[in-house]
This record gives C-alpha cells, sequence and structure tokens, in this order.
C-alpha cells in the first residue's frame, strides 16, 4: 500500500487529540474493531502496534507509532469492512466519534490529513478481494448488474461472483459479518450497510437539496458549515454523474487531473464533517410550494418541509434512438465506463457512441483495457465537440474514430449484443455498446411548479423573474448545476453554483424574517 495510507501524527497533533481523548491500554491480540462493527473510536497510537486485516485474516498493513487507525466509515457510521487486532502491546489515545467531529471543524490541518488518508483507505481497499459486500448473480442478471453499478457508483468495496445464486434469488448478497441477504434493493443494502440514514415519515429542516452531484455536495458544504440544518436526498448514488468520470482535467487545483470518484467522495465526506445529512436512495416525487415551508414529496412515503429548497439534480444520459436497446442495457449496453466494464470487455470489440469528452475519455480508458475500441459520432469532424488533448489521446490509444456514423439497429439474443448497423447499411460486429450521448434534465417530477424552458431546464434569475440569480419562478426555490438553464454543463461551474445558491438561501431566509414594510 503507499505511504498514503499510513501518515503520521505531528507531536502537536497527538496533544490535540489526547485533551478531548481517553488514554488506554490493549494486549497482543485484543480486537479493536472487527468486520460488521458499526461504532468504534478513532484510535491514535503512542506506543506499539495495530494490524489491519480482512475477514479471511490475510493482513493488509500495519499501523505503529504516531500512526492512527480510522476510515471513511468512522465519520458515516458505515458497517466496517476489515478488522483491527493489536500486534504489540498497544497504548493509544481513543477518541469518540462526535468529538473528532467537532474537533475536525475547528483544526483545518488535522482535518485534511484525516480526510485525505480516510479516502486513500477506502480507494485501497476497493481493489482487494475479500473486502466489503460479495454478491453472487451471473452477468445475464439485470438485477445484479444494477446493483454491481449502484455498489461502484456508491464506493462500496465488493467482490463479484459471476454464478447462480443457490435459491435462485438474484442476487444473493452476503455482508460484512455473514448475513445475506436475497434479491435486495438498492436501499436495502445501503440501509443494512448504514449508508446514508434512513429518513422520518416527515423531516423538517432548513435547507433540502435535491440531488447529491458537484452542485448539490458544494451546496451542502457551505450549508452545513454556516449553521444551516441541511439535508441531501439522492435517487442513486452520492456524487452523481461526475463520481462516474474517468479523470476530470481541467479541475482548479489539480494540474495532473483528478477522477470523478475521488473528487465527489472527498465532497461526501466534508459535507459529513459538518454534520450535512445524505440520505440514499429516495426519490423525489412532487414539490408542493408552501408559505414559509415547501413540501417534497419521496417515495417510500416520506416527505420534507423546508425553509428552502435547492434543486441540483442534473440531468440524465440520453438513450439511443433504437428498437430494443432495454434488452441490452445494464448488460452490454452501458453509459458509463470503469472498472466492472473494462474487466467484462477486456479483448472485445467495443463500439462507443459520441463525440464529447465523455465519449473520449471512455474510448481511451477502454482501449487501454484492452478493448478493441471504434468510436462512432455523427459529426464530419471530431474536433467539433471534443478537446485537442482527448484527440490526441484518441490517437495514442489506438481507437479507431468513424465519421459521420450513427447507429440504425441492434442485433443480439438474450441481452449479449452482436453487431450493429449502421444508418449506411454498414453491418459492424460489436460486443459492447458504450453511450455517451449527452443528458437531459431531471426536472420530469417538476411538473408545472417552477418554470423551465423548452428542454426542461430550470430558469432562475432574470429569466424567471427573480431578482437572486439562481432562485427559481418560485421565491425560496433555487437550482444550480446541470439542471439549470443556461450553465456550462462543467464539473467547477457546478460546484460554484452549488456554493453560490447557499448565499441567495441566507438573503431568502433573512427576507423571511424582516418585518413587512
Amino acid at each position: 500500500m503507499s505511504a498514503s495510507v499510513s501518515p503520521q501524527l505531528s507531536p502537536s497533533q497527538l496533544a490535540t487529540l489526547a485533551e478531548i481523548g481517553e488514554e488506554r491500554a490493549a494486549p497482543v491480540g485484543e480486537l479493536l474493531y472487527g468486520v460488521g462493527d458499526r461504532t468504534y473510536p478513532f484510535i491514535a497510537i503512542l506506543e506499539g502496534e495495530v494490524a489491519i486485516v480482512d475477514a479471511a485474516g490475510n493482513e493488509i498493513v500495519r499501523h505503529g507509532p504516531s500512526g492512527f487507525v480510522g476510515e471513511l466509515n468512522l465519520l458515516s457510521g458505515q458497517t466496517v469492512f476489515v478488522n483491527a487486532f493489536v500486534t504489540e502491546p498497544l497504548r493509544y489515545i481513543a477518541v469518540e466519534r462526535n468529538a473528532l467531529r467537532a474537533l475536525l471543524d475547528d483544526d483545518g490541518q488535522l482535518a485534511d490529513l484525516l480526510l485525505s488518508t480516510f479516502v486513500a483507505r477506502r480507494e485501497a481497499v476497493q481493489g482487494i478481494a475479500g473486502i466489503g459486500l460479495e454478491i453472487v448473480g451471473l452477468h445475464e442478471s439485470e438485477p445484479t448488474m444494477q446493483l454491481l453499478e449502484f455498489a461502484r457508483a456508491n464506493r462500496l468495496p465488493y467482490t463479484w461472483q459471476d454464478a447462480a445464486p443457490p435459491d435462485g434469488a438474484s442476487p444473493l448478497v452476503r455482508l460484512p459479518g455473514g448475513t445475506e441477504l436475497h434479491g435486495p434493493s438498492n436501499g436495502q443494502v445501503l440501509r443494512a450497510l448504514g449508508v446514508g440514514r434512513e429518513l422520518a415519515p416527515r423531516e423538517e429542516v432548513d435547507l433540502l437539496i435535491v440531488g447529491a452531484g458537484p452542485a448539490g455536495l458544494a451546496a451542502a458544504v457551505y450549508g452545513a458549515s454556516e449553521g444551516l440544518d441541511t439535508l441531501v436526498v439522492e435517487s442513486t448514488a452520492l456524487g452523481g454523474q461526475a463520481a462516474a468520470s474517468r479523470r476530470i482535467e481541467n479541475y482548479l487545483g489539480f494540474p495532473a487531473g483528478i477522477t470523478g470518484a475521488e473528487l465527489t467522495g472527498r465532497a461526501v465526506t466534508q459535507a459529513r464533517k459538518f454534520d450535512a445529512r445524505t440520505a440514499t436512495p429516495y426519490r423525489a416525487l412532487s414539490l408542493e410550494p408552501g408559505n414559509g415551508r415547501h413540501l417534497v414529496r419521496l417515495e417510500d412515503d416520506r416527505e420534507v418541509a423546508a425553509r428552502a429548497v435547492l434543486l441540483a439534480t442534473g440531468a440524465q444520459y440520453r438513450r439511443l434512438p433504437v428498437d430494443r436497446l432495454d434488452e441490452f442495457e445494464g448488460l452490454t449496453a452501458f453509459y458509463a465506463a470503469g472498472p466492472l466494464e473494462a474487466r467484462l470487455c477486456g479483448g472485445a470489440r467495443v463500439a462507443v457512441v459520441g463525440g464529447g469528452n465523455s465519449a473520449g475519455q471512455a474510448a481511451v480508458w477502454l482501449a487501454r483495457g484492452g478493448a478493441l475500441v471504434t468510436l462512432l459520432h455523427r459529426r464530419a469532424d471530431l474536433r467539433e465537440t471534443m478537446s485537442d488533448y482527448l484527440v490526441r489521446e484518441l490517437e495514442r490509444a489506438d481507437v479507431t474514430v468513424r465519421d459521420r456514423s450513427e447507429i440504425a439497429e441492434l442485433h443480439g439474443e438474450g441481452g449479449r449484443l452482436e453487431a450493429v448497423t449502421l444508418r449506411s447499411g454498414e453491418l459492424l460486429a460489436f460486443s459492447f455498446l458504450f453511450l455517451f450521448l449527452g443528458a437531459r434534465p431531471c426536472t420530469e417530477w417538476l411538473d408545472d411548479t417552477v418554470a423551465r424552458d423548452h428542454d426542461g431546464f430550470v430558469l432562475t434569475g432574470g429569466a424567471a423573474g427573480s431578482d437572486h440569480l439562481l432562485e427559481t419562478s418560485v421565491a425560496g426555490i433555487f437550482a444550480a448545476g446541470d439542471v439549470r438553464s443556461g450553465s456550462t454543463k462543467r464539473c467547477a461551474t457546478a460546484v460554484g453554483e452549488g456554493s453560490m445558491a447557499v448565499q441567495f438561501v441566507h438573503l431568502h431566509l433573512a427576507e423571511q424574517k424582516a418585518p413587512a414594510g
């Protein structure tokens, strides 16, 4: 493992932790916490050594004096995926979760060290077999493939057995600790792991954020850090579409680029640091403006009454307008290209459809993983829609680029793609299809509650009749990120808008309190 998972605390940081924690001792062989546990203290080591071991007894890493023990689940309350055993007589400082959270609010340097280490440790264990969920199900099973995608999107460590479950209820999910779930929903898996939170039938908050992409997470960080009781609801995975990006090259402060999962993962951790609550998967069904509080109804008979609402639902991938696409979606036709897909299509003939940067990034990623990639797009020149640096990357990765190529028909049986027919009539053999055709706003659930443009994107500011830049046509309801009409559809812009929206939320709440006249 890299050194980033085993940094050391300074003497001053140890002294600070000692002020809020309790000094304890443990003998060799003691289990500090184990697979399946939900709660444990942050452990700063003064003397001795701790080994982190998986459920099968395989050692992952050891932490010694001035090191510390803990991972993202320490802050989130999520189920523990590993065991921590004492390997040398231990003297340590134990800091309970709530006390640690309060300290991280005040000590920026310590917060940076711990949060970056927690993220690095989570990323490190995701590639280790035997850690996290065990998912059993055939790749021909759509529920299995959907759960695998959901686990990946939520950055849950898992292993996958491409096999039929004994009882036929696909998929079978074994949780850390041994509990089995047979054919569970995504929500049931998350609840069983302690991820997110289960909402009460009715919640009342200062700020409700619908959508947990870059815009929603930025608003959560600023809203919660500025004292607003903030709740984020998301229908799929925290991080949104940005979390699936293999690399964001143009985000300020990361000259070497950063993966979408890393950027949004850090944002989720940062939001939780400030006690922003996240609840997923909960899909918003309707929005009812009110006097003082707006009501958002969610699935599972839940509702949230909020003094202000931020719409940050982003946009959904556009589907290829051909027959039978639904037979292949989730099995051999995908809208994201990550490790799971690379594993499935290594050495196979793959078509990537689209002319934007996302399509280019996916094509390069899959080609480097061993796939024989052809990029299909409908324009005469790829440079009309794709950045020059990505066009050069496609050339270096030996990706075949075909201009003026649109798919008219799909061929295959049982969800297995065999070939496509282009509008020109040409038949091309492909085993997998990756679609990057742009997106449409996730605003159908709003009906006519707020003004939208002809494409369904939410109008804000002057276009909506509001004096506030990001406010919709209804006072106290705001929009930020890709869902907003006129947005630039860039990650950095979404983060900026989400941050800025909180300023307008404060103005709205102040206006509510102001006396008439």
